[in-house]
């Protein structure tokens, strides 16, 4: 069983991304040697890997990261389950009928969301609850901005990536969701995915233009 330190360990790896030693000592408030110690044992469990990296003169910098293993620390919602669902139901129904099921999801999940930022007012804001309702359900959500200023969404974990592997109209279902919850006032643009190899997925949020007329929503 892995105790309170390595855990808070393997949550940076996951929201930060890799990291030294040093840097990872200084996150979690404990000595360089100490977290060596846990990286070993994590390296030898297969759950963190690392690569050298020689950024200026001298000796090379080893950076840690997770694996595929590592990663799967992480709650997945029952997500191989989720895909034997959706591929039962592709394989009985067609993919009209998958359509309709995942129509089905956005309208659901497109009123609650709607429901939780009615009271939102500013974008930031809203952006800010739509992190919290997400980090609710497992995404690990956070927003920052940009060097230009713009409202950026980071999803730090899926939990759902077994099923968007599986299908990735959910991943598509999901981009059309924010966009219509956020408003029609909005721009949202997802530059970074993990399922194209990310190690998390960002949306950056904007505001568009001038009179933005009237978004046509299907959903």
């Amino acid at each position: 069983m892995q105790d309170r330190t390595t855990n808070r360990m393997l949550y940076s790896l996951k929201v930060a991304g890799a990291q030294t030693a040093a840097s990872l000592a200084d996150r979690l408030g404990i000595t360089a040697v100490a977290v060596r110690q846990m990286l070993g044992r994590l390296h030898e469990d297969g759950l963190v890997a690392y690569e050298d990296s020689r950024e200026t003169v001298g000796r090379p910098k080893r950076f840690w990261h997770l694996t595929g293993e590592g990663n799967g620390q992480f709650p997945d919602n029952h997500a191989a389950l989720t895909a034997d669902i959706l591929a039962s139901v592709s394989a009985v129904f067609g993919d009209a009928g998958l359509d309709r099921l995942i129509a089905h999801r956005e309208t659901a999940t497109l009123d609650h969301y709607r429901t939780e930022l009615a009271h939102a007012g500013s974008l930031e804001q809203r952006v800010q609850r739509l992190a919290e309702i997400r980090s609710a359900e497992g995404y690990m959500a956070e927003i920052t901005r940009d060097a230009a200023g713009a409202l950026v969404l980071v999803e730090n974990h899926c939990p759902i990536c077994v099923a968007a592997r599986a299908c990735q109209k959910l991943c598509r279902s999901e981009l059309d969701v924010f966009q219509a919850a956020l408003g029609p006032d909005v721009e949202v643009r997802r530059f970074e995915h993990i399922l194209k190899g990310a190690r998390r997925c960002a949306y950056r949020i904007t505001e568009k233009p001038g009179d933005s007329g009237q978004l046509a929503m299907k959903l």
